[in-house]
């Protein structure tokens, strides 16, 4: 059974992704384990606390705080969370802890909801960017607009660098959901049109899946996030799927922005991201 780590911070936004995990595990069995970090200063030393003391208590409050908040959102979902886990973990930065947690305990993913951010935050990151640009496990990001719905058709968005590795994770994931699979492939301008044969040999190996391809020319008025998402408005698809390159330069983190990281800032559906296989 497959483990998904379910983000909140106990925030309205953030019942998206609950519901998203949830919905889900409503459509094929998995073993859910909501987290929230928290941060907990040091007291005073003029409080003469003893500061594990002061930790296991406000751990063990926060631990409660979360299963009332996730049974919350059970309920408005006219269900009931059966046997799921809760996990409360101590730390500064809330996305590291997310992500050690996520890689030690060998989860398959984690699901984080996601809300627009403004400029501020696109250049110094979000906690969600964080995760699609740096985890080892793979990033469900959902819109803070996400309402339930099952997911019946799946979006993959290529640039055809490795189809085959990136195939084989995408069905990994559709095939239990019994999710069809389109996959998008926008050709730029740079380049010339790429031949729909390597697609077709490619899909051809999971000829017993629903897979469908399309190869679209860039317009060159819209950047290619725009064009994904103009692709999302025609298709309808339940969720959107793209692979990032994580072991990317200084400079490239800095001044060419990961386009899965781009696309979770005002993202329409939820989002799933693989990382790329190192070149």
């Amino acid at each position: 059974m497959e483990k998904i780590l379910v983000t909140t911070d106990f925030s309205e936004n953030s019942k998206a992704g609950l519901r998203f995990a949830i919905q889900l595990n409503t459509q094929t069995p998995l073993e859910l384990t909501f987290f929230h970090s928290i941060y907990l200063s040091p007291p005073s030393p003029k409080l003469n606390t003893d500061f594990e003391k002061f930790e296991k208590s406000e751990i063990e409050n926060t631990y409660l705080k979360l299963k009332e908040f996730t049974e919350g959102v059970y309920k408005s979902m006219k269900l009931k969370p059966g046997k799921v886990n809760y996990v409360v973990r101590s730390a500064v930065f809330a996305d590291s802890n997310i992500m050690d947690y996520a890689a030690s305990k060998k989860f398959n993913y984690i699901c984080i909801s996601t809300l627009g951010a403004g400029r501020i935050k696109k250049f110094f990151g979000t906690n969600t960017s964080h995760l699609i640009t740096q985890s080892s496990v793979p990033v469900i990001a959902v819109p803070s607009s996400y309402e339930r719905s099952p997911v019946k058709k799946m979006l993959y968005a290529s640039d055809l660098s490795d189809l085959n590795y990136e195939l084989k994770k995408v069905v990994a994931f559709a095939d239990p959901l019994k999710a069809s699979v389109e996959l998008l492939h926008i050709n730029t301008l740079t380049k010339a049109m790429e031949n729909p044969k390597i697609i077709e040999n490619a899909v051809k190996k999971y000829s017993e899946y629903d897979i469908s391809f399309s190869i679209k020319q860039s317009n060159i008025v819209k950047s290619l996030i725009s064009s994904i998402e103009s692709a999302i408005e025609k298709k309808k698809p339940s969720m959107l799927i793209m692979f990032t390159q994580q072991n990317r330069t200084l400079y490239d983190k800095i001044f060419l922005s990961s386009k899965a990281a781009e696309y979770s800032f005002n993202a329409k559906v939820p989002l799933l991201v693989f990382k790329k296989t190192k070149k």
